[in-house]
């Protein structure tokens, strides 16, 4: 009988667009960041330093494509634009929160493995 893991990735072809869709870098921690109240861009600019304006308004963009962020237009001068997490959005806070804290609890242990691995393999 097939594990849970093993049923899942039975049909690695439907869930890996998804994953490239919300699972890279920027998009986790982007969707932290409004998960717990709206954003303004250069708010999250700031808080994601050093994200490029670049790569920040691609991801805020595939981002709500996927339904994941609402944007906002506020009718202010200048005009400035808010971003949402959207109840979809939402439903990945637990997941991602999980990730983070694992990364930074277990951020030096891949730092060593890296370092160890380099050294075997350049001495």
């Amino acid at each position: 009988m097939p594990t849970a893991l093993e049923t899942m990735l039975n049909d690695v072809n439907a869930t890996r667009p998804i994953l490239e869709q919300i699972a890279n870098k920027w998009s986790v921690l982007i969707l932290t960041v409004v998960c717990s109240q709206p954003a303004r861009f250069n708010a999250i600019k700031r808080r994601l330093d050093p994200i490029t304006h670049k790569a920040l308004t691609e991801a805020l963009r595939r981002l709500e494509r996927n339904g994941l962020v609402s944007r906002h237009v506020i009718a202010s001068s200048p005009v400035a634009v808010e971003y949402a997490i959207t109840p979809l959005g939402k439903t990945l806070q637990t997941p991602f929160t999980t990730l983070i804290a694992w990364a930074n609890q277990h951020g030096p242990d891949l730092l060593d493995a890296q370092e160890t691995y380099d050294d075997r393999s350049t001495g």
